[in-house]
Protein backbone atom coordinates (compact mmCIF):
# COMPACT_ATOMS: atom_id res chain seq x y z
CA UNK A 1 0.00 0.00 0.00
CA UNK A 2 1.47 3.23 -0.62
CA UNK A 3 2.11 6.10 1.73
CA UNK A 4 -1.11 8.00 2.67
CA UNK A 5 -2.37 10.72 5.06
CA UNK A 6 -5.02 10.54 7.27
CA UNK A 7 -6.82 12.38 10.03
CA UNK A 8 -9.34 10.89 12.79
CA UNK A 9 -11.43 12.68 14.59
CA UNK A 10 -13.72 11.52 17.95
CA UNK A 11 -14.30 12.87 21.21
CA UNK A 12 -13.71 9.50 22.60
CA UNK A 13 -10.33 9.09 23.46
CA UNK A 14 -10.31 5.14 23.29
CA UNK A 15 -11.85 5.25 20.05
CA UNK A 16 -8.66 7.88 19.06
CA UNK A 17 -5.89 5.22 20.41
CA UNK A 18 -7.83 2.49 18.78
CA UNK A 19 -7.68 3.80 15.64
CA UNK A 20 -4.15 5.32 15.78
CA UNK A 21 -2.88 2.06 16.43
CA UNK A 22 -4.79 0.13 13.86
CA UNK A 23 -3.71 2.96 11.19
CA UNK A 24 0.11 3.41 12.28
CA UNK A 25 0.65 -0.29 11.97
CA UNK A 26 -0.65 0.32 8.31
CA UNK A 27 2.34 2.78 7.74
CA UNK A 28 -0.31 5.75 7.20
CA UNK A 29 0.91 9.57 8.26
CA UNK A 30 -2.23 9.87 11.57
CA UNK A 31 -3.34 13.01 13.19
CA UNK A 32 -5.66 12.83 15.78
CA UNK A 33 -8.37 15.47 16.69
CA UNK A 34 -10.82 15.30 19.38
CA UNK A 35 -12.50 17.88 18.61
CA UNK A 36 -13.76 18.48 15.13
CA UNK A 37 -13.19 21.98 14.86
CA UNK A 38 -9.71 21.59 15.08
CA UNK A 39 -9.56 19.86 11.73
CA UNK A 40 -9.78 23.01 9.95
CA UNK A 41 -6.38 24.03 10.06
CA UNK A 42 -4.52 20.06 8.79
CA UNK A 43 -7.34 20.53 6.19
CA UNK A 44 -5.54 24.06 4.99
CA UNK A 45 -2.89 22.33 4.85
CA UNK A 46 -3.78 20.70 1.45
CA UNK A 47 -1.58 17.13 3.03
CA UNK A 48 -4.91 15.22 3.84
CA UNK A 49 -5.75 12.46 2.06
CA UNK A 50 -8.73 11.15 3.85
CA UNK A 51 -10.49 12.52 7.38
CA UNK A 52 -12.02 9.00 9.37
CA UNK A 53 -14.82 11.09 12.14
CA UNK A 54 -17.40 9.40 14.29
CA UNK A 55 -21.10 10.85 13.21
CA UNK A 56 -21.77 11.54 17.26
CA UNK A 57 -19.98 14.17 18.72
CA UNK A 58 -20.46 17.46 21.05
CA UNK A 59 -21.11 20.77 19.10
CA UNK A 60 -20.16 19.73 15.70
CA UNK A 61 -21.11 16.20 14.44
CA UNK A 62 -19.71 14.62 11.65
CA UNK A 63 -22.01 15.42 9.19
CA UNK A 64 -21.11 19.01 9.83
CA UNK A 65 -17.45 18.39 9.36
CA UNK A 66 -18.63 16.37 6.10
CA UNK A 67 -20.63 19.59 4.96
CA UNK A 68 -17.12 21.90 5.58
CA UNK A 69 -14.87 19.37 3.82
CA UNK A 70 -16.90 19.07 0.94
CA UNK A 71 -17.21 22.85 0.58
CA UNK A 72 -14.30 23.79 1.12
CA UNK A 73 -11.75 20.84 0.04
CA UNK A 74 -13.85 18.29 -2.25
CA UNK A 75 -10.47 16.46 -3.14
CA UNK A 76 -10.37 15.01 0.51
CA UNK A 77 -12.15 11.72 1.15
CA UNK A 78 -14.49 11.51 4.48
CA UNK A 79 -15.05 8.40 5.64
CA UNK A 80 -17.77 8.01 8.96
CA UNK A 81 -17.92 5.84 11.86
CA UNK A 82 -20.81 5.43 13.69
CA UNK A 83 -22.34 2.97 16.51
CA UNK A 84 -25.90 4.01 15.04
CA UNK A 85 -25.47 2.01 11.79
CA UNK A 86 -29.26 3.02 10.21
CA UNK A 87 -30.08 2.64 6.74
CA UNK A 88 -31.31 6.15 7.18
CA UNK A 89 -27.89 7.78 7.99
CA UNK A 90 -25.93 5.84 6.01
CA UNK A 91 -28.08 7.15 2.81
CA UNK A 92 -28.13 10.53 3.94
CA UNK A 93 -23.78 10.63 4.42
CA UNK A 94 -23.08 9.40 1.04
CA UNK A 95 -25.86 11.29 -0.61
CA UNK A 96 -23.64 14.55 1.31
CA UNK A 97 -20.46 12.95 -0.27
CA UNK A 98 -18.97 10.61 2.65
CA UNK A 99 -17.10 8.10 0.74
CA UNK A 100 -18.03 5.22 2.64
CA UNK A 101 -19.75 4.22 6.08
CA UNK A 102 -18.64 1.93 8.74
CA UNK A 103 -20.05 0.45 12.09
CA UNK A 104 -18.72 0.09 15.35
CA UNK A 105 -17.33 -1.86 16.70
CA UNK A 106 -14.47 -1.51 14.32
CA UNK A 107 -12.18 -4.30 12.54
CA UNK A 108 -9.19 -3.80 11.72
CA UNK A 109 -9.96 -5.39 8.38
CA UNK A 110 -13.22 -3.61 7.65
CA UNK A 111 -10.92 0.16 8.57
CA UNK A 112 -8.22 -0.59 6.58
CA UNK A 113 -10.08 -2.07 2.96
CA UNK A 114 -12.70 0.96 3.55
CA UNK A 115 -9.73 3.31 3.68
CA UNK A 116 -7.34 2.14 1.06
CA UNK A 117 -10.43 2.49 -1.52
CA UNK A 118 -10.71 5.92 -0.61
CA UNK A 119 -7.07 6.62 -0.67
CA UNK A 120 -7.02 4.80 -4.23
CA UNK A 121 -9.80 7.41 -5.18
CA UNK A 122 -8.22 10.42 -3.88
CA UNK A 123 -4.85 9.56 -6.15
CA UNK A 124 -6.64 8.73 -9.07
CA UNK A 125 -8.67 11.89 -8.87
CA UNK A 126 -5.27 13.36 -8.66
CA UNK A 127 -3.66 11.81 -11.74
CA UNK A 128 -6.96 12.47 -13.39
CA UNK A 129 -6.87 16.22 -12.61
CA UNK A 130 -3.01 16.49 -13.02
CA UNK A 131 -4.29 14.90 -17.12
CA UNK A 132 -6.71 17.73 -17.19
CA UNK A 133 -3.92 20.26 -16.50
CA UNK A 134 -1.89 19.08 -18.88
CA UNK A 135 -4.27 18.64 -21.45
CA UNK A 136 -5.53 22.40 -20.82
CA UNK A 137 -2.33 23.57 -20.89
CA UNK A 138 -1.42 22.12 -24.44
CA UNK A 139 -4.82 23.46 -26.06
CA UNK A 140 -4.48 27.08 -24.71
CA UNK A 141 -3.71 29.53 -27.44
CA UNK A 142 -2.27 26.55 -29.70
CA UNK A 143 -4.20 25.13 -32.88
CA UNK A 144 -2.68 21.70 -32.67
CA UNK A 145 -4.27 19.15 -34.70
CA UNK A 146 -2.76 16.05 -32.41
CA UNK A 147 -1.53 16.49 -28.82
CA UNK A 148 0.97 14.61 -26.72
CA UNK A 149 4.36 14.68 -24.75
CA UNK A 150 6.42 11.93 -26.40
CA UNK A 151 9.72 12.78 -28.54
CA UNK A 152 8.44 11.34 -31.83
CA UNK A 153 5.51 13.26 -31.61
CA UNK A 154 7.35 16.59 -30.97
CA UNK A 155 10.10 15.97 -33.62
CA UNK A 156 7.33 15.71 -35.73
CA UNK A 157 5.66 18.83 -35.09
CA UNK A 158 8.71 20.69 -34.89
CA UNK A 159 8.84 19.47 -38.71
CA UNK A 160 5.15 20.11 -39.54
CA UNK A 161 5.69 23.82 -37.88
CA UNK A 162 8.15 24.67 -40.50
CA UNK A 163 6.51 23.04 -43.53
CA UNK A 164 3.84 25.00 -42.58
CA UNK A 165 5.42 28.22 -43.27
CA UNK A 166 6.29 27.53 -46.70
CA UNK A 167 4.91 26.89 -49.77
CA UNK A 168 6.33 23.93 -50.69
CA UNK A 169 4.30 20.24 -51.10
CA UNK A 170 4.36 18.19 -48.67
CA UNK A 171 3.73 14.62 -48.24
CA UNK A 172 2.44 13.08 -44.93
CA UNK A 173 2.73 9.46 -44.61
CA UNK A 174 1.28 7.22 -41.76
CA UNK A 175 -0.72 4.35 -40.97
CA UNK A 176 -4.80 4.47 -40.75
CA UNK A 177 -6.23 6.09 -38.06
CA UNK A 178 -2.68 8.41 -37.18
CA UNK A 179 -4.20 11.52 -37.87
CA UNK A 180 -3.24 12.45 -41.64
CA UNK A 181 -5.80 14.61 -42.50
CA UNK A 182 -6.06 16.55 -39.55
CA UNK A 183 -2.54 17.21 -39.97
CA UNK A 184 -2.76 18.28 -43.66
CA UNK A 185 -5.85 20.56 -42.31
CA UNK A 186 -3.04 22.21 -40.03
CA UNK A 187 -0.55 22.70 -42.35
CA UNK A 188 -3.24 24.57 -44.78
CA UNK A 189 -4.48 26.88 -41.69
CA UNK A 190 -0.61 28.15 -40.73
CA UNK A 191 0.38 28.02 -44.77
CA UNK A 192 0.23 31.52 -46.75
CA UNK A 193 -2.65 29.83 -48.33
CA UNK A 194 -4.78 30.00 -45.60
CA UNK A 195 -6.92 32.32 -47.15
CA UNK A 196 -7.90 30.47 -49.53
CA UNK A 197 -9.90 26.82 -49.80
CA UNK A 198 -8.58 23.62 -48.62
CA UNK A 199 -9.96 21.05 -51.00
CA UNK A 200 -9.91 17.31 -50.00
CA UNK A 201 -10.22 14.66 -52.85
CA UNK A 202 -10.27 10.89 -51.26
CA UNK A 203 -9.06 8.67 -53.52
CA UNK A 204 -10.40 5.68 -52.29
CA UNK A 205 -13.92 6.99 -52.00
CA UNK A 206 -14.40 7.59 -56.02
CA UNK A 207 -14.53 5.27 -58.33
CA UNK A 208 -11.11 5.12 -60.96
CA UNK A 209 -13.02 6.20 -63.91
CA UNK A 210 -14.70 9.42 -62.48
CA UNK A 211 -11.41 10.08 -60.34
CA UNK A 212 -9.89 12.02 -63.08
CA UNK A 213 -13.55 14.27 -63.88
CA UNK A 214 -13.69 14.76 -59.70
CA UNK A 215 -9.87 16.03 -59.72
CA UNK A 216 -9.92 18.95 -63.41
CA UNK A 217 -13.36 19.18 -64.10
CA UNK A 218 -15.70 18.23 -67.56
CA UNK A 219 -17.55 20.48 -69.72
CA UNK A 220 -21.16 18.94 -70.79
CA UNK A 221 -21.22 16.01 -72.89
CA UNK A 222 -17.50 14.95 -72.14
CA UNK A 223 -18.78 12.00 -70.84
CA UNK A 224 -22.46 9.82 -70.37
CA UNK A 225 -24.21 11.91 -67.25
CA UNK A 226 -22.47 15.16 -68.17
CA UNK A 227 -25.09 17.35 -68.55
CA UNK A 228 -23.43 20.55 -67.16
CA UNK A 229 -20.04 22.10 -66.86
CA UNK A 230 -18.42 21.43 -63.70
CA UNK A 231 -15.29 22.85 -62.00
CA UNK A 232 -12.85 20.13 -60.45
CA UNK A 233 -11.27 20.01 -57.00
CA UNK A 234 -8.10 21.40 -59.14
CA UNK A 235 -9.73 24.32 -59.52
CA UNK A 236 -11.57 25.30 -56.64
CA UNK A 237 -8.32 25.18 -54.39
CA UNK A 238 -6.74 28.15 -56.85
CA UNK A 239 -5.35 30.26 -54.33
CA UNK A 240 -5.43 27.66 -51.47
CA UNK A 241 -4.74 23.85 -50.33
CA UNK A 242 -5.27 20.86 -52.54
CA UNK A 243 -5.54 17.85 -50.06
CA UNK A 244 -5.08 14.72 -52.34
CA UNK A 245 -5.87 11.88 -49.52
CA UNK A 246 -4.82 8.38 -50.38
CA UNK A 247 -2.96 9.07 -53.80
CA UNK A 248 -1.12 5.88 -53.58
CA UNK A 249 -4.17 4.16 -55.40
CA UNK A 250 -3.94 6.75 -58.46
CA UNK A 251 -4.35 4.69 -61.67
CA UNK A 252 -1.27 5.79 -64.15
CA UNK A 253 -3.10 7.82 -66.40
CA UNK A 254 -4.43 9.84 -64.02
CA UNK A 255 -0.70 9.94 -62.59
CA UNK A 256 0.56 11.66 -65.70
CA UNK A 257 -1.97 14.37 -65.76
CA UNK A 258 -1.11 15.11 -61.69
CA UNK A 259 2.70 15.40 -63.20
CA UNK A 260 2.10 17.88 -65.72
CA UNK A 261 -0.45 19.95 -63.51
CA UNK A 262 2.19 20.14 -60.37
CA UNK A 263 5.20 20.91 -62.95
CA UNK A 264 3.37 23.42 -65.24
CA UNK A 265 0.15 24.56 -63.06
CA UNK A 266 -2.03 24.15 -65.89
CA UNK A 267 -4.82 21.30 -66.56
CA UNK A 268 -7.42 20.70 -69.33
CA UNK A 269 -11.13 19.87 -67.86
CA UNK A 270 -12.51 16.61 -69.43
CA UNK A 271 -14.01 17.60 -73.08
CA UNK A 272 -12.23 20.72 -73.83
CA UNK A 273 -9.24 21.65 -75.48
CA UNK A 274 -9.30 25.04 -73.12
CA UNK A 275 -6.10 25.03 -71.32
CA UNK A 276 -6.40 26.26 -67.61
CA UNK A 277 -3.96 27.98 -64.98
CA UNK A 278 -4.08 27.38 -61.37
CA UNK A 279 -1.81 27.81 -58.43
CA UNK A 280 -2.26 25.82 -55.30
CA UNK A 281 -0.14 24.16 -52.67
CA UNK A 282 -0.49 20.37 -52.91
CA UNK A 283 -0.84 18.28 -49.70
CA UNK A 284 -0.84 14.64 -50.18
CA UNK A 285 -1.19 11.47 -47.73
CA UNK A 286 -0.53 7.70 -48.23
CA UNK A 287 -0.73 5.34 -45.89
CA UNK A 288 0.98 2.75 -48.23
CA UNK A 289 4.68 3.27 -48.70
CA UNK A 290 5.47 5.06 -52.10
CA UNK A 291 8.64 4.15 -52.20
CA UNK A 292 7.83 0.81 -52.64
CA UNK A 293 5.74 1.08 -55.28
CA UNK A 294 7.71 3.54 -57.15
CA UNK A 295 10.48 0.10 -57.08
CA UNK A 296 7.04 -1.93 -58.28
CA UNK A 297 6.56 0.49 -61.07
CA UNK A 298 3.16 1.25 -59.82
CA UNK A 299 4.15 4.46 -58.91
CA UNK A 300 5.58 7.26 -61.04
CA UNK A 301 8.95 8.34 -59.84
CA UNK A 302 9.05 11.85 -60.88
CA UNK A 303 4.94 12.08 -59.74
CA UNK A 304 7.10 10.33 -56.06
CA UNK A 305 9.64 13.21 -56.03
CA UNK A 306 7.11 16.34 -57.13
CA UNK A 307 4.77 15.17 -54.40
CA UNK A 308 8.00 14.40 -51.66
CA UNK A 309 8.93 17.68 -51.80
CA UNK A 310 9.00 17.75 -47.54
CA UNK A 311 8.15 14.23 -45.88
CA UNK A 312 6.16 13.95 -43.04
CA UNK A 313 5.50 10.67 -41.42
CA UNK A 314 2.69 9.85 -38.68
CA UNK A 315 4.00 7.92 -35.68
CA UNK A 316 1.57 5.25 -35.08
CA UNK A 317 -0.14 5.71 -31.49
CA UNK A 318 1.72 1.88 -30.44
CA UNK A 319 4.98 4.35 -30.42
CA UNK A 320 4.06 7.28 -28.35
CA UNK A 321 2.37 5.43 -25.93
CA UNK A 322 3.17 8.46 -23.13
CA UNK A 323 0.67 10.37 -25.05
CA UNK A 324 -1.98 7.55 -24.86
CA UNK A 325 -3.17 8.79 -21.20
CA UNK A 326 -3.74 12.75 -22.69
CA UNK A 327 -5.34 11.47 -25.62
CA UNK A 328 -7.90 9.02 -23.81
CA UNK A 329 -8.37 11.96 -21.58
CA UNK A 330 -9.21 14.54 -24.56
CA UNK A 331 -12.09 11.86 -26.18
CA UNK A 332 -13.20 11.76 -22.67
CA UNK A 333 -13.81 15.07 -22.68
CA UNK A 334 -15.19 15.48 -26.31
CA UNK A 335 -17.13 12.05 -25.50
CA UNK A 336 -19.12 13.46 -22.39
CA UNK A 337 -19.68 16.41 -23.63
CA UNK A 338 -21.13 15.07 -27.31
CA UNK A 339 -23.35 12.68 -25.54
CA UNK A 340 -24.47 14.71 -22.20
CA UNK A 341 -22.77 12.82 -20.48
CA UNK A 342 -19.99 13.60 -16.88
CA UNK A 343 -16.51 12.62 -18.03
CA UNK A 344 -15.60 9.47 -15.72
CA UNK A 345 -12.05 8.86 -13.95
CA UNK A 346 -9.68 6.79 -15.51
CA UNK A 347 -8.02 3.92 -12.96
CA UNK A 348 -4.42 3.50 -13.22
CA UNK A 349 -5.00 0.36 -14.02
CA UNK A 350 -7.28 1.13 -17.04
CA UNK A 351 -4.52 3.53 -18.01
CA UNK A 352 -1.79 0.74 -17.49
CA UNK A 353 -4.10 -1.45 -19.89
CA UNK A 354 -4.32 1.46 -22.74
CA UNK A 355 -0.78 1.87 -22.76
CA UNK A 356 -0.28 -1.68 -23.18
CA UNK A 357 -2.72 -2.17 -26.07
CA UNK A 358 -1.06 -2.37 -29.60
CA UNK A 359 -3.60 -0.13 -31.27
CA UNK A 360 -4.18 -1.32 -34.92
CA UNK A 361 -6.73 1.61 -35.45
CA UNK A 362 -4.19 3.65 -33.98
CA UNK A 363 -5.88 7.03 -32.29
CA UNK A 364 -9.14 6.48 -34.42
CA UNK A 365 -9.68 3.14 -32.66
CA UNK A 366 -9.04 4.85 -28.92
CA UNK A 367 -10.89 7.50 -29.60
CA UNK A 368 -13.83 5.32 -30.47
CA UNK A 369 -13.47 2.91 -27.55
CA UNK A 370 -13.33 6.33 -24.98
CA UNK A 371 -17.13 7.30 -26.61
CA UNK A 372 -17.75 3.82 -26.21
CA UNK A 373 -16.89 3.89 -22.36
CA UNK A 374 -18.77 7.36 -21.57
CA UNK A 375 -21.47 5.83 -23.34
CA UNK A 376 -22.36 2.77 -21.33
CA UNK A 377 -20.45 4.28 -17.98
CA UNK A 378 -22.71 3.87 -14.87
CA UNK A 379 -20.35 4.75 -11.79
CA UNK A 380 -18.46 7.80 -12.37
CA UNK A 381 -14.87 5.99 -13.07
CA UNK A 382 -13.44 3.68 -16.12
CA UNK A 383 -11.95 -0.10 -14.55
CA UNK A 384 -10.12 -2.38 -16.58
CA UNK A 385 -13.60 -4.90 -17.25
CA UNK A 386 -15.24 -1.83 -18.86
CA UNK A 387 -12.82 -2.12 -21.58
CA UNK A 388 -13.29 -4.01 -24.21
CA UNK A 389 -11.74 -7.74 -24.26
CA UNK A 390 -8.98 -7.42 -26.53
CA UNK A 391 -7.32 -4.24 -24.59
CA UNK A 392 -8.68 -5.68 -21.27
CA UNK A 393 -6.02 -8.22 -21.90
CA UNK A 394 -8.40 -11.43 -22.34
CA UNK A 395 -11.83 -12.43 -22.05
CA UNK A 396 -12.88 -11.17 -17.96
CA UNK A 397 -14.13 -14.48 -16.14
CA UNK A 398 -17.94 -14.91 -15.41
CA UNK A 399 -18.79 -16.16 -11.95
CA UNK A 400 -22.53 -17.70 -12.22
CA UNK A 401 -24.84 -18.42 -9.69
CA UNK A 402 -27.75 -21.30 -9.78
CA UNK A 403 -30.98 -20.44 -8.45
CA UNK A 404 -33.08 -23.36 -7.37
CA UNK A 405 -36.60 -23.55 -8.27
CA UNK A 406 -39.39 -22.38 -6.12
CA UNK A 407 -37.51 -19.27 -4.54
CA UNK A 408 -39.45 -15.65 -4.59
CA UNK A 409 -38.30 -12.72 -6.58
CA UNK A 410 -36.93 -11.43 -3.15
CA UNK A 411 -35.13 -14.43 -2.39
CA UNK A 412 -33.44 -14.32 -5.52
CA UNK A 413 -32.43 -10.95 -4.88
CA UNK A 414 -30.96 -11.54 -1.61
CA UNK A 415 -29.28 -14.52 -2.96
CA UNK A 416 -27.80 -12.29 -6.03
CA UNK A 417 -26.68 -9.53 -3.35
CA UNK A 418 -25.24 -12.02 -0.97
CA UNK A 419 -23.47 -14.16 -3.37
CA UNK A 420 -22.07 -10.49 -5.18
CA UNK A 421 -20.89 -9.45 -1.89
CA UNK A 422 -19.02 -12.58 -1.20
CA UNK A 423 -17.14 -12.72 -4.56
CA UNK A 424 -15.94 -8.73 -3.68
CA UNK A 425 -15.29 -9.92 -0.42
CA UNK A 426 -17.99 -7.62 1.15
CA UNK A 427 -16.51 -4.49 -1.06
CA UNK A 428 -20.15 -2.83 -0.85
CA UNK A 429 -19.33 -0.44 -3.81
CA UNK A 430 -17.60 -2.82 -6.20
CA UNK A 431 -21.01 -4.83 -5.35
CA UNK A 432 -22.91 -2.12 -6.34
CA UNK A 433 -21.06 -1.30 -9.78
CA UNK A 434 -21.29 -5.02 -10.62
CA UNK A 435 -24.90 -5.07 -9.66
CA UNK A 436 -25.36 -1.87 -11.29
CA UNK A 437 -27.40 -0.42 -8.07
CA UNK A 438 -26.93 2.51 -6.10
CA UNK A 439 -24.46 1.62 -2.82
CA UNK A 440 -27.03 2.49 -0.96
CA UNK A 441 -29.18 -0.13 -2.23
CA UNK A 442 -26.41 -2.79 -0.82
CA UNK A 443 -26.47 -1.04 2.54
CA UNK A 444 -30.64 -1.22 2.47
CA UNK A 445 -29.83 -5.65 1.98
CA UNK A 446 -27.49 -5.82 4.77
CA UNK A 447 -29.52 -3.71 7.21
CA UNK A 448 -33.06 -4.93 6.81
CA UNK A 449 -33.75 -6.55 3.00
CA UNK A 450 -31.64 -10.10 3.65
CA UNK A 451 -33.62 -10.87 6.76
CA UNK A 452 -36.92 -10.83 5.57
CA UNK A 453 -36.46 -14.13 3.34
CA UNK A 454 -33.42 -16.10 2.89
CA UNK A 455 -32.85 -17.93 0.48
CA UNK A 456 -31.32 -21.63 1.16
CA UNK A 457 -28.37 -21.72 2.23
CA UNK A 458 -27.53 -24.46 -0.62
CA UNK A 459 -28.00 -22.27 -3.28
CA UNK A 460 -24.74 -23.51 -5.50
CA UNK A 461 -22.57 -20.75 -7.05
CA UNK A 462 -19.95 -21.94 -10.06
Amino acid sequence: MFKYSIAIVDDELSNLDSLERILKSDGADVRRFQNPKDVVPALQSGNLDVVLTDLRMGAMSGLDLLDVIRNSYPSIEVILVTAYGTVEIAVGAMKKGAYDFITKPLQRMQVLRVVHKAVEKRKLVAENLSLREELKSQMQGKDRPIIGRSPALKGMMDLVEQAARSRANVLIGGESGTGKGLLAEYLHRNSQESSGMFVKINCTAIPENLLEAELFGYEPGAYTGAAKTKKGRVELAHGGTLFLDEIGIAPQALQTKLLRFLQEGEFERLGSNETRYVETRVISASNTDLRKAVAEGTFREDLFYRLNVIHINVPPLRERVEDIPLLARRFLETSAKKNGRSVPILHSETLDALVRYAWPGNVRELENVMERVVVLNRTGSVEVEDLPPEIAGGKKEHKTIVIPMGLTLRQIENLVMDRTLKSTRGDKRLAARLLGVHPCTIYRHLESGAKEEKPPTDAPSE
